[in-house]
C-alpha cells in the first residue's frame, strides 16, 4: 500500500477516534437515562422523573445549532484541526461534569442543574463536531469517494453507540441491580473521561486539509453571517433532509432501552442487547462556510426532531396508551423527510448536472 493511503486511513482513525468518543460520552446520558432520573430528577412518579431527564437530555439539543452557527463559523475561519480540537475540548467538559456530579440527595437542586450545564457544553460542542468531522472527512476525500469517507463519521457514530451498549450490558450482568442504579451508572461517563487524553493526542496530530489550506480568503463572521441568509433554503432543505435519519436514529439508539425497561418491562440486561444488535449533504452547502452550513442543518433537524424523539416518544404513550405511539412521531418525520428529497430531485434531475450554491448566493455549475 502507497504512502499516501496510509496517510489518509490514518487521518481518518485519527479524526473518527475523537468524533467516537464524543458520541459515546453524549448518547450514555440516553442509555442510562432511568438511572440518571432517579440520581437527579426524583419525582412523585418514574414518567415525571423520565420526562424531566429527558427535557435535559432535548435541551443539549437545543444548543447544537448555536454551537453549529459559532464553533461551525470558528472552523471556517481557523481551520479544520483547530476548531475540532476546541469541540473535543468542550467536550470533555461536559463529561466530567456530568460524571461527578454528586445526586440529588447529596446537594439537593444544584444537582440538575449542574447536569443541565453539562449537557448544554456537550450539545454547544456536538453541534459544529459532526459538521466538522464530515467535512474534514470529505475534504480528505480524493476525487469520487467522498461519499465513502465521509460515512465514516456515522461509522464511528454507530460504532461508539455499540461500545457504550456493550459495557453496559457487562455491568448489567455482573453488578446488582441497586448498584447499577446508585453508582454504577457512572462507571461508562469514567471511562469516556479515562480516554479523553488519549483522544487529544491523536487529535493533535491531525494536518489541516488541503482544500482548506490552499483558500486565499477565510470569511469573517459577517460574510458567514450574510452567505447562510442568502443561503437560508438550502440549510432548511438539508435540514427536513435529515429529519428522518436523526428520528430513527435517536428512537432506536437512546429511547430503546428506556422503553424495553419502562414499557415492555425487560430487564436492563435485554434493553441493551437489543439495542446492541440493532453522506451527500456536504456537497449541497457553499465552500467558505461548508462547516457551518452542514453543521447548522443537521443541528436543527436533531433539535427540531431528533433530540426530543424520547421525551416526545414516552409523552406519547403516556397520553395514548398505545405502546405503539411513537411509529406517529416518526410518521410526521417521514413525511418531511420525503417531501425534502422530493423537492431535491425535481429540482435538480438526476440527468442535468448538479447545481450548487457559491458564497455569493448565485448557482454555478460544479
Amino acid at each position: 500500500m502507497s504512502a499516501v493511503p496510509q496517510s489518509k486511513i490514518g487521518a481518518v482513525l485519527r479524526v473518527t477516534s475523537g468524533n467516537f468518543l464524543e458520541q459515546f460520552d453524549f448518547f450514555l446520558f440516553g442509555f442510562y437515562a432511568t438511572d440518571i432520573a432517579g440520581a437527579f430528577f426524583p419525582a412523585g412518579s418514574e414518567f415525571a422523573s423520565l420526562m424531566m431527564t429527558f427535557a435535559v437530555f432535548g435541551a443539549g439539543f437545543l444548543m447544537r445549532p448555536l454551537g453549529a452557527v459559532v464553533l461551525g463559523t470558528y472552523i471556517d475561519k481557523v481551520g479544520r484541526r483547530k476548531g475540532l480540537i476546541v469541540t473535543l475540548a468542550i467536550m470533555a467538559s461536559g463529561t466530567v461534569l456530568i460524571a461527578f456530579v454528586p445526586g440529588f440527595a447529596t446537594i439537593g437542586w444544584f444537582a440538575p442543574i449542574l447536569v443541565l450545564a453539562g449537557r448544554l457544553l456537550q450539545g454547544f460542542s456536538a453541534g459544529a463536531e459532526l459538521g466538522g468531522v464530515s467535512v474534514y472527512l470529505a475534504e480528505l476525500a480524493s476525487a469520487g469517494h467522498k461519499g465513502f469517507y465521509a460515512a465514516w463519521q456515522s461509522a464511528s457514530q454507530q460504532v461508539s453507540i455499540m461500545v457504550a451498549a456493550a459495557l453496559g450490558f457487562e455491568l448489567n450482568e455482573h453488578m446488582e441491580s441497586a448498584a447499577l442504579a446508585a453508582w454504577g451508572w457512572r462507571i461508562p461517563f469514567l471511562v469516556g473521561c479515562a480516554i479523553i487524553p488519549l483522544i487529544f493526542i491523536l487529535r493533535r496530530s491531525l494536518r489541516e486539509t488541503d482544500a482548506y489550506a490552499q483558500r486565499q480568503h477565510h470569511p469573517t463572521t459577517r460574510e458567514v453571517a450574510q452567505t447562510m441568509r442568502r443561503n437560508w433554503r438550502t440549510v432548511l432543505g438539508g435540514m427536513l433532509l435529515v429529519s428522518m435519519t436523526t428520528t430513527t436514529f435517536y428512537l432506536i439508539t437512546v429511547y430503546t432501552p428506556t422503553f424495553g425497561k419502562t414499557v415492555l418491562h425487560l430487564s436492563a440486561r435485554d434493553s441493551l442487547l437489543v439495542t446492541l444488535l440493532v453522506a451527500a449533504l456536504t456537497e449541497l452547502m457553499p465552500l467558505e462556510v461548508r462547516v457551518v452550513g452542514f453543521a447548522l442543518a443537521y443541528s436543527l433537524a436533531t433539535a427540531v426532531f431528533g433530540g426530543f424523539t424520547p421525551a416526545i416518544s414516552t409523552w406519547l404513550i403516556a397520553v395514548s396508551g398505545d405502546k405503539a405511539a411513537p411509529a406517529y412521531w416518526l410518521g410526521v418525520a417521514a413525511v418531511c423527510g420525503f417531501l425534502a428529497a422530493w423537492r431535491q430531485v425535481k429540482a435538480n434531475p438526476p440527468s442535468s448536472t448538479h447545481p450548487r450554491m457559491d458564497a455569493r448566493g448565485a448557482q454555478r455549475q460544479q
